[in-house]
């Protein structure tokens, strides 16, 4: 299941060329930069990481680090429930 879920995923964001995804990604982590204006806010912050870490290995380290971080911790309290 995890995987087709992550097919999915990689097809939808490999559809949209590289150079809208970096812009698109640096906008919104300009627009959490800005968070205490009322339209903008800080969540823009790290959607921009997650959206620039499908082209930027440091980006993608970091998403890869809290997936397992959150899985091992939504694992950890189901067992515990």
């Amino acid at each position: 299941m995890a995987k087709d879920y992550y097919r999915r995923i990689q097809h939808s964001v490999r559809r949209y060329p590289r150079w809208l995804r970096l812009g698109i990604g640096v906008l919104l982590m300009l627009g959490g930069i800005l968070g205490f204006l009322p339209i903008v806010g800080f969540w823009m912050f790290p959607l921009g990481l997650l959206v620039l870490s499908y082209d930027l290995p440091w980006a993608r380290r970091w998403r890869r680090r809290m997936e397992v971080w959150w899985l091992r911790r939504r694992r950890g309290r189901k067992i515990g429930a």
